[in-house]
């Protein structure tokens, strides 16, 4: 306090341009370090596995020869909402004796009024504020805060002011050599009462087993697959990154930087649950139950909802009816178990869209009707076929994959290529569950339309080298070498092969035209289409507004990009899809420091999107929150390097790049662990697979678990 100096571990919060920091991110923790005027100072980061609690760890170093007293501050702005520019003057503020916390409530929250925030240290704490204007000051900011520059006490405001936040403060000394920790706590309860409660907890735990319990947990469960070959950035994506980012961010958490709603999306959490079913298979159980109770009567879903209240918005949206039917089959498929399908939920009902409306947000109520899980599968696939255009071809409506293109077929016309792969896909995978339950009816109808739809794509969705998108609604072609733009789009490539529906010569020859036309090598990325949209005289929808390059507008899309690695691999096209696995991989665009600072985001996570045009092509969009987490992870897994369960089975079928010589994995399930070792023939080349030590001739038949 002496010197007046203002020190923090986070560059981010620093002024001092001569400073060195640190920052580490590790499986459930984060790290901060600094050293400054012969201080070391760290700050860790981890979240409690029960209570709602994130703890802040603050550790200083003496490492001069006097000793050091300091005046430590903790800050946080309450949000309480989702935009805190539109809650802040409705944040009310108290600080709590009996549990030594600033305190905050939004009472005019609809769905989380009754709930308490607090923040707190566990020692003792020198003074408080609960204004925000207090500790920044009228003309400061958070890189400099008027009460940390001044050093002064905080006046124990709780005031009502309309800008609350939560500043404590406490005092230390030092002596040389020595090291002082602090803990700050910033969680929520269900009320005021609890807070006493759960920081009592807290207090009386040790942060290091609050972090050995979170490292354990993260641990245990990207421990199920574990791989070594000869990419160490391979290696960390599937054994670390992949599964961590979509566990904890999208099955989780379901909030990001970038979307912060916690709201469930119908096919999201779907997509993302079935990456770990040799994990945690509860979990897509869980997932499908939940999905299937957003059904309205008439098949169609809500597109996403708020797990609170229930409240969602049922839109136009045409691919949605199809996912469920989709993740049911690959559940029961993998897990060898066809019980989820008797499991019985009711629908929902609400008042359906009017003609020409997109989309309406309201909160459905519960139906009196009751089904089981196969039904819910039956009338949603019921639904699709009913919504078949005049080419045979599925209507795109008000959109499918991509939610952008809700303008090609707004007026009932428009069709996908893409949604009638998908179609035809679940209907061949979800024909035995009709055959077995003898729901002839169905069986007849399904059959009837999986030929009428495959037809339809070799005729209306063959564009000559590879297959059109879809059509407007006028007739026009969309993704066609006729199109100015959007000529090419990948998806419909690749679920020419993913199907398992598309003629194999025509399949090979679109996946060659992707190659040619999307995968980018100077860019290192893999468009979702090209040229983008932007001059077409036609109205695509949403998608042409986004500047051209960026997202789903002709950058990298890497859900879709995803899709490119597992055709590939389907097709036992290994150099490719490694190629392109090896572009979807942050790792790779931050391998020295001028790719670093052009890719701009974070290496160890995957982007949503990477923009593919202009100066900036090649530079990261959003992060963190993105379903190509976990599609990534199966593209390197089940793509790569073949490893798959089937029920009782666990089958290998790699398809490794040439300049590999093989791999080796460990898989747990029920409890056991399977060693897999793939190693290349030096003669002949041919990939020999051993399982716990015993050579396995027909891998990709499966060995028995």
């Amino acid at each position: 306090m002496a010197s007046g100096s203002v020190l923090t571990p986070y560059a981010a919060l620093s002024r001092r341009k001569s400073a060195l920091f640190e920052a580490r991110h590790g499986l459930g923790y984060s790290l901060f370090r600094s050293k400054q005027d012969e201080l070391e100072i760290e700050a860790t980061h981890t979240v409690h596995r029960s209570l709602s609690a994130k703890l802040v760890r603050l550790s200083i170093r003496n490492r001069g020869s006097a000793a050091r007293k300091l005046r430590v501050y903790g800050y946080a702005e309450w949000v309480l909402g989702n935009n805190r520019s539109r809650t802040a003057p409705f944040v009310l503020a108290e600080w709590q004796e009996a549990s030594k916390a600033l305190l905050a409530t939004n009472p005019y929250s609809i769905d989380y009024a009754g709930r308490t925030a607090f923040f707190a240290i566990d020692g003792g704490t020198a003074s408080y504020t609960a204004s925000r204007r207090e500790f920044l000051g009228l003309a400061g900011g958070i890189l400099a805060p008027h009460a940390v520059l001044s050093g002064t006490e905080l006046s124990g405001s709780t005031e009502v002011d309309g800008d609350a936040c939560a500043a404590l403060a406490t005092d230390l000394t030092i002596e040389p050599g020595s090291e002082r920790q602090i803990t700050f706590f910033l969680g929520d309860a269900d009320s005021s009462d609890q807070v006493e409660g759960i920081l009592g907890e807290l207090r009386a735990g040790a942060f290091d087993k609050v972090l050995e319990a979170s490292k354990t947990f993260w641990s245990e469960f990207t421990g199920v697959v574990k791989v070594e070959t000869p990419d160490r950035a391979f290696n960390h994506m599937i054994n670390h990154w992949l599964p961590y980012q979509s566990l904890g961010c999208r099955i989780m958490a379901r909030s990001a930087f970038y979307q912060a709603s916690g709201a469930y999306g119908f096919r999201d959490q779907l997509q993302d649950t079935l990456a770990f079913l040799t994990h945690r298979p509860e979990l897509a159980r869980a997932q499908v139950l939940n999905a299937a109770s957003r059904q309205f009567v008439e098949g169609d879903v809500q597109h996403w909802w708020l797990p609170g209240s229930g409240a969602g918005v049922r839109t136009m949206i045409s691919d949605g009816v199809v996912w469920l039917a989709y993740a049911v089959a690959h559940y029961c498929t993998v897990t060898g178990t066809k019980d989820i399908l008797d499991e019985k939920l009711p629908f929902i009902v609400g008042p359906a869209l009017e003609e020409g409306q997109h989309d309406s947000f309201y909160k459905p109520e519960i139906a009196d009707e009751v089904a089981d899980i196969y039904e819910h599968c039956a009338r949603a696939l019921d639904l699709a076929i009913k919504r078949t255009g005049a080419n045979g071809l599925p209507l795109i409506l008000g959109g499918d994959w991509n939610d952008g293109m809700n303008r090609v077929g707004e007026a009932g016309e428009g069709t996908s290529v893409w949604l009638g792969w998908f179609l035809a896909g679940a209907l061949r995978d979800f024909l035995p569950h009709a055959r077995e339950r003898k729901d002839q009816p169905r069986v007849a109808r399904w059959e009837t339309h999986l030929d009428i739809v495959k037809r339809a794509l070799d005729e209306a969705g063959w564009d000559g080298d590879y297959y059109r998108r879809g059509y407007y609604d006028d007739g026009t072609p969309l993704g066609s070498a006729e199109s100015d733009e959007c000529r090419i789009d990948s998806i419909a490539q690749s679920w020419s092969t993913l199907s398992g529906e598309g003629d194999a010569e025509r399949s090979r020859r679109a996946m060659d035209a992707v190659m040619a036309e999307l995968v980018d090598p100077e860019k290192r990325i893999v468009r979702l289409f090209t040229p983008p949209l932007e001059k077409t005289k036609q109205e695509p929808g949403y998608i042409k507004y986004y500047p051209p390059g960026v997202r789903e507008n002709g950058g990298q899309y890497t859900h879709a990009a995803t899709w490119v690695v597992l055709a590939f691999a389907t097709q036992g096209r290994a150099e490719e899809a490694w190629r392109a696995f090896q572009m979807l991989n942050p790792i790779s665009h931050a391998r020295n420091r001028d790719d670093a600072e052009h890719y701009r985001v974070e290496p160890y996570v995957v982007a949503a999107d990477v923009y593919g045009e202009g100066a900036l092509a090649g530079r990261g969009g959003w992060t963190w929150y993105t379903g190509s987490a976990g599609w990534l992870y199966r593209a390197g897994v089940e793509g790569i390097l073949g490893i798959r369960q089937r029920g009782e089975r666990l089958a290998i079928q790699p398809v490794l790049p040439e300049h590999w010589d093989g791999y080796s994995a460990e898989v747990r399930l029920n409890g056991a662990t399977h060693r897999i070792s793939v190693s290349r023939d030096r003669k002949t080349g041919e990939l020999i697979v051993s399982v716990n030590n015993s050579v396995t001739k027909n891998a990709h038949e499966g060995i028995l678990l």
